[in-house]
């Protein structure tokens, strides 16, 4: 007798069967998956032109280096909060006016001589002109619409961006926009990826989240599905193309 059996015809008829859930909504991060912030050295001659100032790109590049060090809306976080600014950067992603104050106060923190320039560049953040999206947010929201993927943003942020994904003519393939200071809740609370399901109508069970952070992550605690893409430069594409596959059994 032969070790190992001809299987069987039923057997051979029987069609292994997809192990994941089929995915109906895409919950995506904004900052770091969808866009990034623009280069840091644009954004101070940006912000210092509003003022009336035109830096030479040494001195744009050193006080780019400076603020980073301090913080900016969009990244990276600040070495350090100055005790006075605590309890608005506590609640940046709450309130509109802590998050207005809390970055305009690490900007001041940096001495560049130059009136209004902490407003400036804070204002600079809420412009689309601000913030570079990434290659692959086009395509990919546009293919998850066509393949009849409902699609969320979902953001810790102080502040309104569907402006941004209007100018950029994307708006029309996003269909809800969960943003924390609007919910009242900030990842990784799974509450805010409840809300944006809520809004979709879809099941916790039948959604993916991308993001690019732990927080991101914690809709696996809501019931979600999530992804963490790797972190890119501006205008490199960031792998969020790569979601598609998932999308469709």
């Amino acid at each position: 007798m032969p070790d190992h059996a001809e299987p069987t015809d039923s057997v051979r008829d029987v069609q292994p069967t997809p192990s994941r859930r089929p995915v109906e909504a895409v919950l995506l991060d904004f900052h770091g998956t969808l866009a990034q912030v623009e280069e840091p050295r644009e954004w101070v001659l940006a912000a210092a032109a509003t003022c009336g100032v035109d830096l030479d790109r040494v001195r744009a590049t050193s006080l780019a280096d400076r603020l980073l060090t301090a913080g900016r809306a969009g990244g990276p976080l600040p070495a350090r909060v100055p005790p006075q600014l605590a309890e608005l950067w506590a609640d940046r992603d709450l309130y509109e006016h802590a998050h207005r104050g809390a970055y305009t106060g690490l900007a001041a923190t940096v001495d560049a001589g130059i009136d209004g320039f902490a407003d400036a560049l804070y204002e600079r953040v809420l412009t689309p002109e601000g913030w570079v999206p990434y290659p692959d947010t086009a395509p990919t929201l546009a293919a998850l619409r066509a393949a009849g993927v409902r699609v969320a943003v979902v953001s810790n942020i102080g502040f309104d961006i569907r402006p941004h994904f209007a100018a950029w003519g994307l708006a029309d393939l996003v269909d809800a926009f969960v943003l924390s200071y609007e919910v009242g809740r900030c990842k990784p609370d799974p509450a805010i990826f409840w809300r944006a399901c809520g809004m979709l109508g879809v099941d916790p069970e039948h959604a993916l989240m991308v993001g690019d952070t732990p927080a991101d992550a914690g809709a696996v605690a809501a019931g979600c599905a999530a992804l963490v893409l790797p972190a890119a430069d501006v205008g490199r594409p960031n792998g969020l193309g790569s979601i598609l596959p998932l999308t469709t059994l």
